[in-house]
């Protein structure tokens, strides 16, 4: 009985944090917030965002801000907050750790860190708090280009909610408050690579794709209670991509790629929905989808992208009428496709060669372009006001037309800054997060 009473007032407790949350965030509507990975339509657009076209280190530079430790997540915004994730070595060096077989290019990993979440004010650059949620040494380095922060946080505008993979999966309110916590389990990525898949929030629901090398999962959670809802096993190797949550026919599934198989998942049970085959090992990209259509791709050891419509797909659907084109050139790796109007964005690989798609037929639209100031890329590209933005590990931003037949280049950016994190658009502002700096670009 006091085990029952004990958990009953926990539960009131974070009701109650939620609701006084909540009562903060009715001013800010979802498309105008920049609330999850690729923004407000889990397409890399926003709607209601404008910009800057031009900017530098001592143009239309508002503020930056050092941050603490490391992380490729990207800035997550609701009105004035922005929330980022960071992992940040301390203490003494430890010997290093278990690197798994086939390892390559990896960091040393060498000491402890603190998995942190923070809040700044999108006005000021300020940090408004620093929540330390977990301190461990990690059992993987991860890539010498990668982090052990790159699974951006999602928010409703009163809860936050942040993954660090096999450190734990985080509930706070926006004042930093801890709500709750959840272990899932330790992680072992293929070639010890590290970890990247952001968790997903569409209503009451939280989704965390668990793709590894091991018993992979899908798992959906209670966002108030980080009660399991459900849960159900993968015949899936590594991936890193994040699922996104489509409502069709009354419905809304969450579709995840996979080495073996695409998928559309039952949001409401977990039931597997439809199944497609096609992608390659090595899943990074995203999914984008509009209009009943779904478009994921890759490009590993085996490129391709496909679109499918949701109508009736049921079952099996490879090679079916339900994937109404595919294709095998221009087929995105890590950066995850930009879907704006009628027009699919992606990257070739990782490279700077940009293929504009028709997203009725997957046929060019001119090009493939290749950009003359971006190379090698890991930001996904993001597009508002008609404008198209890649930015380059360099620091360098190259801004496009996007409705003209032949995109014009509008602007090339530097900054002093290497830059893996995808850029956040909300308002008139710019958000970057390289591995030292936190921009807010915008005009006086």
């Amino acid at each position: 009985m006091q085990g029952s009473i004990a958990s009953l007032v926990a539960t009131l407790v974070i009701l109650s944090a939620f609701t006084l949350a909540a009562a903060d965030s009715d001013s800010v509507e979802p498309p105008h917030a920049w609330p999850q990975w690729r923004g407000p339509l889990a397409t890399g657009v926003a709607p209601h965002a404008q910009p800057p076209v031009e900017w530098s280190e001592t143009k239309n530079l508002r503020w930056k801000i050092a941050l603490p430790g490391k992380g490729h997540s990207t800035p997550i915004v609701w009105g004035d907050r922005i929330f980022l994730t960071s992992a940040i070595p301390y203490g003494d060096s430890v010997k290093p750790r278990f690197v798994r077989p086939g390892a390559h290019d990896n960091l040393a990993l060498t000491q402890a860190h603190e998995f942190a979440v923070l809040a700044v004010s999108r006005k000021t650059g300020k940090i408004l708090w620093q929540q330390t949620v977990h301190k461990q040494v990690p059992h993987e380095a991860g890539h010498v280009t990668a982090s052990m922060a790159s699974a951006s946080p999602v928010t409703d505008g009163a809860l936050v909610i942040a993954s660090f993979g096999s450190y734990g999966l985080y509930c706070l309110d926006t004042t930093g408050k801890l709500l709750w916590q959840k272990q899932l389990g330790e992680m072992h990525t293929k070639h010890g690579h590290g970890e990247g898949s952001s968790p997903v929030l569409h209503g009451d629901t939280v989704v965390v794709n668990w793709d590894h090398e091991e018993q992979s999962f899908l798992v959906a959670l209670d966002k108030r209670t980080g009660r399991q809802l459900w849960r159900v096993g993968r015949a899936e190797d590594s991936s890193w991509s994040t699922p996104i949550v489509v409502e069709h026919g009354g419905r809304a599934q969450v579709i995840v790629p996979g080495t073996n198989r695409l998928r559309g998942y039952d949001l409401a049970s977990g039931a597997v929905l439809w199944e497609c085959g096609g992608l390659s090992s090595n899943i990074v990209a995203s999914p984008v989808a509009a209009g009943g259509v779904v478009y994921a791709g890759s490009s590993y050891d085996t490129r391709n992208l496909l679109a499918i419509r949701l109508d009736g797909a049921k079952g099996d659907i490879t090679g079916s009428k339900h994937v109404i084109w595919s294709r095998r050139r221009g087929c995105p790796y890590v950066p995850s496709p930009l879907l704006y109007g009628d027009v699919l964005y992606t990257s070739q690989h990782y490279q700077g060669i940009i293929s504009r798609l028709d997203v009725k037929t997957g046929d060019d639209r001119g090009g493939p372009f290749r950009l003359d100031a971006v190379d090698s890329l890991y930001a996904s590209p993001v597009g508002a006001a008609g404008r198209v933005y890649i930015t380059s590990r360099d620091g360098v931003t190259q801004v496009l037309s996007h409705g003209d037949a032949v995109p014009k280049s509008l602007a090339v950016n530097r900054l002093d800054d290497t830059i893996s994190a995808s850029a956040a658009l909300v308002g008139r502002d710019l958000l970057l997060r390289g591995e030292r700096w936190l921009y807010c670009i915008a005009e006086p």
